[in-house]
């Protein structure tokens, strides 16, 4: 009884740490040479066979073992395995595919999932996802993915090359803003200025554009308690978080779906945003 990476190695007769290291030193030499002569412990990596692990390996480890054995996951490599090491040897590609598809089903159309917003700026920066898009939709709190990482003239360019955005803000005079202001802790009206600075910087864009401004910008704003930021573009990426009780948005975890035409999460969050839209008031050009 072991792991399938003790299977695996036993296959190619790397079952000592001794030629498991020195494999692991060939590979460190392409990839990255700074991690010559740092494989595993003795300890370590009987316990990598044996599974007595609490979780996976240190990132370097496993870009090693990714090299490794490119047609396993890190994950299923510490999968037990109770069989022989032959049953591994038939069709590996095809077992690792399987669990891949099947893991994929799990998860419906997510693609990706980050820890913070941050995390999914850092990855998937506004700049990229918004430049050719024809729709973006936005509903959420202060919206500052838009309003704080994009430019007046980065969001009139948009416009101009045809891109019809719409953007629902928690209401800066509802009741649900400052209740979410004492849920986060906030000083009164800190999360109800910032919100107003931020429509108001939208509607700075909005008296630039023109009749001949092939695009739109709409702006609403509405009053129930927060539940979801939603950024949904061309009715094909969703990037939805959840507002946690007490923490700040960019400190909630971010989930990105794109729309297969099955069921999923981009098609529920899209009718949840056309629902929210819906039931929000316009907001005028002051």
């Amino acid at each position: 009884m072991g792991t399938v990476l003790k299977a695996l190695l036993q296959q190619r007769h790397l079952q000592t740490v001794s030629a498991f290291n020195r494999e692991y030193d060939k590979l460190a030499h392409r990839i990255d040479p700074a991690l010559v002569g740092f494989g595993p412990k003795k300890a370590q990596f009987y316990r990598w066979l044996s599974g007595e692990i609490s979780s996976l390996p240190y990132p370097d480890h496993c870009r090693i073992l990714q090299a490794m054995f490119p047609d396993w996951s890190t994950a299923e490599l510490f999968q037990q395995h109770s069989g022989n090491p032959e049953d591994l040897m038939r069709e590996p590609c095809t077992a690792a595919q399987a669990a891949k598809q099947q893991h994929k089903h799990n998860l419906a159309d997510v693609e990706a999932v980050y820890a913070t917003r941050l995390d999914f700026l850092r990855a998937m920066p506004p700049q990229e996802l918004f430049k050719t898009a024809r729709t973006v939709d936005l509903a959420g709190l202060s919206l500052n993915m838009l309003c704080q990482q994009y430019s007046d003239t980065d969001i009139l360019r948009l416009l101009e090359n045809g891109t019809v955005i719409r953007c629902l803000f928690l209401d800066p005079a509802g009741e649900s803003i400052r209740a979410r202001e004492v849920e986060e802790g906030h000083s009164p009206g800190l999360l109800t200025n910032l919100t107003d600075a931020n429509i108001q910087t939208l509607e700075r864009v909005r008296r630039r554009v023109t009749a001949q401004t092939p695009g739109s910008l709409l702006i609403r704003v509405y009053d129930q308690p927060i539940r979801f930021n939603i950024t949904i573009i061309d009715s094909t990426i969703c990037v939805m978080q959840p507002y946690l009780p007490t923490s700040r948005g960019v400190e909630s975890p971010t989930f990105v779906s794109r729309n297969s035409g099955g069921a999923g999460l981009c098609g529920t969050f899209s009718g949840v945003f056309e629902a929210m839209w819906s039931g929000g008031n316009e907001r005028a050009i002051e």
